[in-house]
């Protein structure tokens, strides 16, 4: 077994209210700021045991917009503009797994 130091690891975390007041905490997994706006991929981090291995590859995309002087989040309206975003974190996910990969050899 190797020695893994964690340090290096920092996990963001964001909270969010739905619509009945609700609190639902989320890991921000990526960010990506282009053309169509600023986007970031959220997982959830109450996940129960059983359900993780089924929820493992879902992930939420919301956009940062600006509201009355504020920073807040939205869903992406648009099903192309999600599709888009999806394909590209997605990508994204991937190439980190074969760093991943790569670094453990």
């Amino acid at each position: 077994m190797s020695d893994m130091d964690f340090s290096e690891y920092e996990v963001d975390l964001l909270t969010l209210v739905d619509d009945e007041g609700v609190e639902h905490e989320f890991e921000i997994i990526d960010e990506i700021e282009n053309d169509d706006g600023h986007f970031l991929a959220l997982v959830p981090t109450s996940q129960e045991p059983e359900d993780f291995s089924a929820e493992a590859e879902t992930y939420y995309i919301f956009e940062i917009v600006e509201a009355d002087g504020e920073e807040q989040l939205q869903e992406v309206e648009s099903e192309e503009l999600l599709d888009k975003l999806a394909d590209t974190f997605e990508s994204r996910f991937a190439e980190a797994m074969y760093e991943d990969e790569d670094e453990e050899e």
